[in-house]
């Protein structure tokens, strides 16, 4: 009898059992491979989030540095080298005379950095630095995603203030700008250009 039973093979409980073990391995995989899968993605979108932000400081922090204290002509009269309005003030937040990034590859004009209705933070970029009443400023969205853009400056009593100029003594441009983000995401960043004056 002990011949017979050894031949016969696995009982219908065994295979069950086997494939049972085998359909909870499968699952715990499909769920695995589904969990990499949405970390991987999230990594992604991070990646990409933080590559827009660290592309939006590096224009931001090379136009300020290029600030000219040239102020700027315009059919209705002569505007500041760097006008910081308060968040309150209609147009850009920031407007400011700057420098060419480089000999024949850009001219100086005028450049300005406001928080549009889109939660984007816009580039203004005008012809040239000073603005004849037809002058209509090219605009680009640099960072989406913005819930708050703030902008303080650095007077020459090392005190920080809301608006520029703030005094008829203030100098053409701040010694400082400090910029302050808040993404829709609820990330803070806070960075201070120091201004060649």
């Amino acid at each position: 009898m002990t011949s017979v039973r050894a031949s016969r093979g696995f009982t219908l409980i065994e295979l069950l059992t086997a494939l049972l073990i085998l359909s909870l391995l499968a699952l715990m995989s499909y769920r695995g491979l589904g969990a990499v899968l949405d970390a991987r993605a999230h990594v992604g979108r991070e990646a990409e989030t933080w590559r827009r932000v660290a592309a939006f400081y590096a224009r931001f922090e090379q136009d300020v540095k290029l600030a000219a204290p040239r102020p700027a002509r315009s059919a209705s009269g002569t505007a500041p080298a760097w006008v910081g309005r308060l968040g309150t003030a209609p147009g850009p937040r920031l407007e400011f005379s700057r420098f060419a990034f480089a000999e024949g590859a850009d001219r100086a004009r005028r450049v300005a950095y406001g928080l549009n209705e889109r939660q984007e933070i816009e580039l203004w970029l005008w012809p040239g630095v000073d603005m004849p009443a037809d002058a209509v400023p090219a605009r680009y969205a640099v960072l989406s995603g913005v819930a708050k853009f703030d902008l303080e400056y650095l007077d020459a009593d090392l005190a920080w203030i809301g608006a520029w100029p703030a005094r008829p003594r203030d100098v053409a441009i701040p010694r400082a700008v400090r910029l302050y983000v808040v993404l829709t995401s609820g990330e803070e960043l806070v960075r201070i250009f120091a201004l060649t004056l």
